[in-house]
């Protein structure tokens, strides 16, 4: 306890050399969010058929569209506008629209602050992903959001990894590892991956003739010869960090074990998270996992999905009516449940994807099988708690969808607030790489939306 409170008097950023272990550190200011949970929506919801109403798009639909497009399947391109099949309606007291794919978000739009107004200026998904975690449009190689906040704050726990992803059954999202990448940080910052099902983590429990005392007595002898080898070796941080993974892993086994185990939750509780119906009760499961590990210390958590199935370039109905089954009541009930447990005040939930979708159709012949393009000049995501002024709206799109016209948000404005939301200058945390202070921006404009923050 005392090591961990010296911790936190060390200045947020070293002069000497960065912070290579995850011990918990001071903010620059009152932080009002100490965990995230970041659930990713690859492949681009579709704004307009969603949480962004358009009366004139489907007033005009089927006529053209009036201004310039720039299509990414140009062979299927048209300009011939496509109004929303879905209906829209108001809820909570501060009345937000939102579609009738999302009643259960609906039921927490007083919580949530919606921002209509999200601007990537490309179209593509690989472009968009990175410009979203890593700060710079289709760079690789740059640690993710996850990453800086496990290396800015450390975590609260020292029993499990600071920054934990929870991947989709049918594999990993587009742009894979790219995700939850640590980049030029050391591997401890990384995101560590839980399995989508049983054992989530392999080898987590030793064999039996190695339990116990044995066990013990082997990390111990481990340990001795680390830091011997440390100790010739003194600022390798690559070697630093292997040890610390070492004995987090070890510390691992009793506290992993009891986060990852549902059982004892109550039968209220897994009917919230839609545990008890097959079409929830994947993504309801992790939802749920997503907060018993903030519950327990854990800083940044993320939700995948499988691929993007919110890229609905055809067949946009029935598509986007499967995708909001799955997740639509899990999402709510973790808004919910981190509110009636008293961490909803102090936890960021951050609902969106990379881009958006064009407001004129993608042709496929019949009518059934149209869909929408990528478009990445106006779209929408929310955040809830942590310090987030719910039950409103910021930001607006032009009157059919397609571009971003007030108050406009970037990537690197998202990830300026959300720094600041952890009590973080984000232009003061800089981890020394390429013979530069490397910052989560990466030397690129940003703001914190002050407007939308408590």
């Amino acid at each position: 306890m005392l090591a961990a409170e010296q911790a936190r008097a060390t200045p947020p950023v070293l002069k000497d050399r960065p912070y290579n272990d995850l011990k918990p550190r001071p903010t620059h200011f009152p932080a009002t969010a100490k965990a995230m949970i970041s659930l990713f929506q690859h492949g681009g919801p579709s704004h307009m058929d969603l949480t962004d109403p358009k009366p004139e798009l489907s007033k005009r639909s089927g006529t053209d569209y009036p201004g310039d497009i720039h299509f990414s399947f140009v062979n299927q391109a048209s300009k011939k506008l496509l109004g929303t099949p879905f209906k829209f309606s108001h809820h909570g007291q501060c009345g937000m629209e939102l579609s009738e794919l999302l009643p259960h978000t609906g039921s927490i739009a007083d919580d949530i602050c919606l921002i209509r107004s999200m601007h990537t200026g490309a179209n593509g998904h690989e472009v968009s992903i990175r410009y979203f975690h890593g700060g710079i449009p289709g760079i690789l190689g740059r640690p993710t959001l996850g990453s800086w906040m496990a290396y800015a704050l450390g975590s609260e726990t020292q029993d499990l990894p600071a920054y934990m992803v929870l991947t989709d059954p049918g594999g990993h999202p587009v742009d894979g590892v790219t995700n939850w990448s640590n980049g030029f940080m050391p591997a401890m910052f990384q995101g560590t991956v839980l399995r989508p099902k049983e054992p989530r983590i392999f080898n987590l429990q030793p064999p039996p003739a190695l339990a116990g005392a044995s066990q013990r007595q082997n990390l111990d002898l481990l340990q001795s010869l680390n830091q011997r080898h440390l100790q010739s070796h003194p600022g390798e941080s690559e070697l630093e960090a292997r040890i610390a993974s070492y004995e987090l892993a070890a510390r691992m086994q009793l506290a992993a074990t009891d986060a990852l185990d549902i059982s004892k939750e109550s039968a209220a509780t897994l009917a919230m998270y839609g545990i008890d119906q097959p079409d929830t009760r994947e993504y309801g499961t992790r939802c749920l996992l997503a907060r018993r590990l903030v519950e327990r210390g854990v800083r940044f958590v993320q939700l995948f999905h499988a691929g993007q199935p919110w890229d609905n370039h055809s067949a946009l109905k029935p598509g986007l009516t499967s995708i909001c089954k799955k997740t639509d009541q899990p999402v709510a009930a973790l808004v919910k449940d981190l509110k009636q447990r008293g961490l909803l005040d102090s936890t960021l939930v951050h609902w969106g994807g990379e881009i958006g979708r064009l407001p004129v159709t993608q042709e496929h012949g019949s009518p059934e099988q149209a869909g929408r393009d990528h478009n990445g000049q106006g779209f929408s995501i929310w955040l809830a708690g942590g310090g987030i002024r719910g039950g409103t709206v910021y930001g607006a799109t032009d009157e059919f969808g397609h571009k971003a016209v007030e108050n406009v948000v970037t990537p690197n404005d998202f990830q300026a607030t959300i720094m600041h939301l952890f009590g973080l200058h984000w232009d003061k945390v800089f981890y020394p790489y390429n013979n530069q202070k490397q910052i989560i921006t990466a030397q690129r404009a940003a703001r914190v939306v002050q407007e939308i923050v408590t």
